[in-house]
C-alpha cells in the first residue's frame, strides 16, 4: 500500500483532535491552519510522542492500531522529525551531528547517503564548523540533513522556517524544494504561510480546533473560494510549467503551461526543464477580451467559475479557469460590477507577475 493513513482521537484542553486522512504516500502533503488548530499535536501523535486513539499506517507499515493492540514507541518508528529550532547537539560539530543520524542506521539499511545528504542539502562546505558559528538558515539544514540521513520512512516538519527571518527563509525555501523534487520520502509539513504551502505541498490538510475542515491536491483547494486560504493576504496558486524558449533580445524565459504560456525574466534554466511558477490573486487582474494592448505581457483567455468575498469588503475574489488550470484573482467589487462580469463569462486574465519558485 502506497498511503498514509492517519486517524487520532484525542482530547485536549479546548477541542478534540479528530482526524481521519487517507493522504499520498509520496510527495509533501501540507497540515495547514491558524496556531492552536491540532496541527503539531497531530504531528506528535504521528511520531508517537502523544498517545492518541486511532491508526497510524505508513505506506503499508503499522505503527499504530488500537484495534489489534499495536503501539509502536516513538524510537522504533523509522521517521524523521525536524522542529521549529534545529536542536542540533551544541557541542559537536556539524560532521558530528550529522555522523549521529548516520550511525542509527545499518550501513545495510541506509537510503539516504551521506554525500547525497550533503549535496541534497548544499552543507558540504559546514562540516568542520561548530554549531555556533552557524546561520540559522544552516542550522535548519544541518538539522534537516540529520534526519534524512536515519533513512525515515516518513519525513516530519514543524514549521522548520517559523524561527528564521526573510531573508534565511529565501535562502532554505529551494533546499525543501529540492527534497520535494528528489527524494521518494513521503513528508508531513506543518506550516501557518499560505507562500509556504503554495510553493511545496502537493497535497492540503486544513485543521481548524482539530477538525479537518478539507483535504485535496493543493492546487484545487487553494483556489476554493469557501476554505479561509483564499482570503489571506499572499494567497496563490502554484502552476507546474516547461521551460519552453529564451528571449535573449528581452531577457524573458517563456514557460508553457496547460493554460498556455507565460513569460519571465529571462532564468538560467534547459529548455524542457521543469518549473513551478506562483501566481498571487493580487497580482491577476480581469480585461474584457478585445483590445490587447498593454504593458501587462502575459494575458490568456479565462472562464470565470466563480465569485467570493475577500477579506475587505471593498474587493472580491475571483475563480478563474485557464485552459483547465485553476488561477485566482482579487479585485474590487466596483470592477466587478463596471466589467459585468458573472460566472461562466469568457475573458482575459492580466498575470502582472509570476515567481518562479522551482
Amino acid at each position: 500500500m502506497t498511503d498514509l493513513q492517519v486517524a487520532c482521537r484525542l482530547p485536549l484542553a479546548d477541542f478534540v483532535l479528530d482526524t481521519d486522512l487517507t493522504l499520498p504516500g509520496r510527495g509533501v502533503t501540507a497540515l495547514f491552519g491558524p496556531s492552536g488548530s491540532g496541527k503539531t499535536t497531530l504531528l506528535r501523535c504521528v511520531a508517537g510522542l502523544a498517545r492518541a486513539a486511532g491508526r497510524v499506517q505508513i505506506n503499508g507499515e503499522c505503527w499504530q492500531d488500537d484495534a489489534r493492540r499495536i503501539f509502536l514507541p516513538t524510537h522504533q518508528r523509522a521517521l524523521g522529525y525536524v522542529f521549529q529550532e534545529a536542536s542540533l547537539f551544541a557541542h559537536l560539530s556539524v560532521r558530528a551531528n550529522l555522523e549521529f543520524g548516520l550511525k542509527r542506521i545499518p550501513a545495510a539499511e541506509r537510503k539516504v547517503g551521506w554525500d547525497a545528504a550533503l549535496a541534497l542539502l548544499g552543507i558540504g562546505h559546514l562540516l568542520e564548523r561548530g554549531t555556533e558559528r552557524l546561520s540559522g538558515g544552516e542550522r535548519q539544514r544541518v538539522a534537516i540533513a540529520r534526519a534524512l540521513l536515519t533513512s525515515p520512512r516518513l519525513l516530519l516538519m514543524d514549521e522548520p522556517l517559523a524561527a528564521l527571518d526573510a531573508k534565511r527563509k529565501q535562502e532554505i525555501l529551494p533546499y525543501l524544494e529540492r527534497l520535494h523534487d528528489e527524494l521518494a520520502i513521503p513528508v508531513l509539513y506543518v506550516s501557518h504561510s499560505p507562500d509556504e504551502v503554495a510553493r511545496l505541498a502537493d497535497h492540503l490538510v486544513l485543521l481548524e480546533q482539530g477538525r479537518v475542515l478539507a483535504s485535496g491536491p493543493t492546487r484545487d483547494l487553494l483556489t476554493r473560494l469557501d476554505l479561509p486560504l483564499a482570503l489571506d493576504e499572499d494567497a496563490a496558486v502554484r502552476v507546474d510549467a516547461t521551460v519552453l524558449s529564451h528571449d535573449d533580445t528581452y531577457h524573458l524565459t517563456c514557460l508553457g503551461f496547460a493554460g498556455g504560456h507565460i513569460q519571465v525574466t529571462r532564468k538560467p534554466l534547459a529548455v524542457g526543464a521543469r518549473a513551478h511558477i506562483k501566481i498571487q490573486a493580487r497580482d491577476v487582474s480581469i480585461a474584457l477580451a478585445g483590445d490587447n494592448r498593454s504593458s501587462i505581457v502575459n494575458r490568456l483567455p479565462a472562464r470565470i467559475l466563480g465569485f467570493g468575498d475577500a477579506a475587505h469588503p471593498a474587493q472580491c475574489l475571483v475563480r478563474l479557469e485557464v485552459g483547465g488550470a485553476p488561477l485566482l484573482a482579487r479585485i474590487t467589487r466596483l470592477s466587478r460590477d463596471q466589467l459585468g462580469l458573472v460566472e461562466g463569462m469568457s475573458v482575459v486574465a492580466q498575470i502582472k507577475s509570476v515567481a518562479l519558485v522551482g
